[in-house]
C-alpha cells in the first residue's frame, strides 16, 4: 500500500473515531466523511445534501479536528439554539459552543465577544446580520476563525428560493477575517445555485459534494385538477387516507387562511402559517404542530426552515411552487424518520401563471441604481450603508439588493462591516445602472425557466423520481416503483440516450453556452448561462446541429 493510501486510511480512522467518541455517531455517510476530509485537508467545501441527512455532523467533527475556532452562520435563532444544545450535551473539548444573537443583553454580548476574541469559544453561532455591528467583526479579527461555516448557503444567491440579502456581505466578512477555509451547506441547490454560491462566497477550488437526494420512502404523485373547487374536494378526499400530521403548502397568505378555515370546518385540527401573522402567533402555530396538537398546517414558503420533525406523514402542494429547488426542500420535510410518506402535487395548469407573477418580483428601476452609484462615488471614500438608507429611504432589503447588483457589475465594493466604496476605474453611474438592468433581465428569464421546469415535472410522462434527481445532478435509472407514473406501469426501464453526455458543456447559436441536464421523451433539457433552462426537441437538435459540444470551462456546474 502506498504512503498516500495509508495516510488517507489513517485520516478516515481519525474522522470516524472522533465522530463516535465526541458525538456518539455510529458511522458517517459517504458524503459526510468526504466533506470532513476536504476541510481537514485545508480545502473549501460546498455540501449539497437533503434535509435530515446530517449536514451539522460535518462541521461538528471538522470543527474539532481543525485547530482554532469555528464560526457558523445560521439564519434562525431556533437553529442556533438547537446546535448549541447538541454541542454542549456532548461537550466540545477545548472550548464552548455559544450563540451571538439579538436575545443577548449588552453585557452578555460584550462578555461573549471577549471570550470569542481570547479563543475561549470553540463554536460561535450567529446570524449574518450580526456582522453589521462593527464590534462583532472587530473582536473576531483579534482571534480569527480557522473554519467559516455557512448554513442554508442557498440564501446567498438570488437564483436560490430563499434569498436573503444579509448573506451577501459574507464574502467581505470572510476576506476581513483572513480568508479561513469555507464550508457551505445547503439542502437544495441545482447547478446554477451551486455556481452562484461558490462565486458569492469567494470559495477557492472547492470540493463540491452533491449526495443523497434520493428519498425512496417518499411516494411522488401529481394529480391534475380542473379548478379550485375540484382541488378542495380532492384534498378532503385524500386526507382521511393519509397519516398525521401533514403539511399543505399554498402560494399566498390569503389562500393559507382560507384553506385552514375550510379544513377546520371539516373537522380537522388545522391552522395557517405565513409571514403575515405576527411572530408570537407563528411561534404558537409551529409549536402546536411540533407537539402534534395540529393535524394539518397550511403554510406558505415562510414555514419550514429549521423545522426538524421526523414523522410528517405527507406534504401536499395545493399550489405549484416556483421551482423544483423549493419543491424538493418542502417535500423533504415528509418522512424524515424513514417511514413511508406521501408527496402529492394538486396541479392546475393555470397556477403556473400565478407562480410566474410571484417569481417576477418588483424590479428595481435604473434610476435607483444610478442614484446609489452617484451617492457612493460622490462621497470620495467609504460610506456606511445606514447613511445610504437614510438618504434614499430604501428598506434594508431593497438597498442591499441594489448594492449587490452594483457590486456584481463592478461599480462598488461592500466591506464586511457594511461600508460601501466606489471602485476606482469602475463603470460610470449610468453604465452601472444599465448593466444592473441587464442583470435583472437575466434573472427574470432564469426565474421564468425554473417555473417551466416545475411545470414540466408536473406534466412529465416519465419517472418523477428520475426527473427530480437529474435536476440536482444525480443519475437514476427508472422505474422507481414509488411514483404515480412508475406504479401505473407507464415508465420503461433505462433512460434515453442523446448526442451529448449528461453534464457536458454545449453551445447554442442563439442561446449561448449551456450544460446538458437531462433527456426525456424525445427532448433534451439544457441549462443555458444567460436564459436558464430550455427544452429542445432531440430530432431538431440532431437534424439541424443547433448544439455544439465545447470544453468545460470556468462556468462548469461543479465549480469554478
Amino acid at each position: 500500500m502506498s504512503n498516500g493510501k495509508k495516510a488517507d486510511g489513517r485520516l478516515s480512522e481519525r474522522i470516524r473515531e472522533l465522530a463516535r467518541e465526541a458525538f456518539g455517531y455510529d458511522g458517517l455517510r459517504p458524503g459526510q466523511e468526504k466533506a470532513i476530509r476536504a476541510v481537514v485537508e485545508g480545502r473549501d467545501a460546498l455540501v449539497v445534501m437533503p434535509t435530515g441527512s446530517g449536514k451539522s455532523a460535518i462541521y461538528q467533527v471538522a470543527g474539532l479536528m481543525v485547530e482554532g475556532k469555528t464560526v457558523v452562520v445560521s439564519p434562525l435563532l431556533a437553529l442556533q439554539r438547537d446546535q448549541v444544545e447538541a454541542l454542549t450535551e456532548y461537550g466540545a473539548e477545548g472550548g464552548e459552543a455559544e450563540a451571538l444573537n439579538s436575545t443577548l443583553g449588552r453585557e452578555e454580548r460584550r462578555d461573549l465577544l471577549e471570550r470569542a476574541a481570547t479563543g475561549k469559544v470553540e463554536f460561535l453561532f450567529l446570524a449574518p446580520e450580526q456582522f453589521s455591528s462593527g464590534d462583532t467583526l472587530e473582536r473576531l479579527r483579534e482571534s480569527p476563525p480557522s473554519l467559516f461555516v455557512i448554513d442554508e448557503a442557498h440564501c446567498v444567491t438570488e437564483w436560490g428560493h430563499d434569498f436573503r440579502p444579509d448573506y451577501l456581505q459574507l464574502k467581505a466578512v470572510i476576506e476581513s477575517l483572513g480568508e479561513p477555509r469555507i464550508l457551505a451547506l445547503t439542502a437544495t441547490a441545482a447547478a446554477p445555485v451551486r455556481e452562484e454560491i461558490v462565486e458569492r462566497l469567494g470559495m477557492k477550488e472547492p470540493e463540491i459534494i452533491v449526495h443523497g437526494f434520493d428519498r425512496p420512502n417518499l411516494e411522488l404523485s401529481v394529480e391534475r385538477m380542473g379548478g379550485n373547487k375540484e382541488k378542495l374536494e380532492r384534498l378532503l378526499e385524500l386526507l382521511p387516507d393519509l397519516g398525521r400530521p401533514g403539511i399543505v403548502y399554498v402560494a399566498t397568505r390569503q389562500h393559507a387562511d382560507e384553506l385552514a378555515e375550510r379544513l377546520e370546518e371539516a373537522g380537522y385540527r388545522a391552522a395557517a402559517y405565513h409571514a403575515g401573522r405576527d411572530k408570537t402567533d407563528r411561534e404558537r402555530v409551529q409549536s402546536a404542530f411540533m407537539d402534534d396538537e395540529l393535524e394539518v398546517i397550511v403554510a406558505t414558503t415562510a414555514f419550514g426552515m429549521g423545522v426538524d420533525k421526523p414523522h410528517v406523514a405527507f406534504v401536499i402542494h395545493y399550489d405549484i411552487t416556483g421551482s423544483l429547488d423549493a419543491y424538493y426542500q418542502q417535500i423533504g420535510r415528509a418522512g424524515r424518520d424513514g417511514t413511508p410518506a406521501a408527496a402529492i402535487l394538486l396541479y392546475q395548469p393555470d397556477d403556473v401563471r400565478l407562480q410566474r407573477f410571484l417569481n417576477s418580483g418588483t424590479a428595481i428601476d435604473a434610476s435607483t441604481h444610478e442614484r446609489i452609484a452617484v451617492l457612493v462615488e460622490s462621497a470620495g471614500g467609504p460610506v456606511d450603508a445606514a447613511e445610504l438608507r437614510e438618504a434614499t429611504g430604501l428598506s434594508v432589503t431593497r438597498l442591499q439588493t441594489v448594492l449587490n447588483h452594483l457590486e456584481e457589475v463592478g461599480a462598488l465594493e461592500v466591506d464586511g462591516d457594511g461600508t460601501v466604496t466606489a471602485v476606482d476605474g469602475g463603470p460610470s453611474a449610468t453604465e452601472a445602472a444599465e448593466a444592473a438592468q441587464r442583470l435583472q433581465d437575466r434573472h427574470k428569464a432564469f426565474e421564468k425557466s425554473r417555473v417551466e421546469m416545475m411545470r414540466s415535472y408536473a406534466e412529465t410522462e416519465g419517472c418523477r423520481r428520475a426527473y427530480l434527481l437529474s435536476y440536482f445532478g444525480e443519475s437514476y435509472d427508472p422505474p422507481c416503483g414509488n411514483c404515480d407514473r412508475c406504479e401505473a406501469g407507464q415508465v420503461a426501464e433505462g433512460h434515453e440516450d442523446g448526442p451529448y453526455p449528461i453534464g457536458s458543456q454545449v453551445m447554442h447559436e442563439s442561446f449561448g453556452d449551456g450544460q446538458v441536464v437531462r433527456y426525456e421523451e424525445g427532448k433534451v433539457v439544457v441549462l443555458f448561462d444567460e436564459i436558464g433552462y430550455q427544452t429542445l426537441a432531440l430530432d431538431i437538435v440532431r437534424e439541424r446541429g443547433i448544439l455544439r459540444g465545447r470544453e468545460a470551462g470556468a462556468g462548469a456546474a461543479e465549480g469554478r
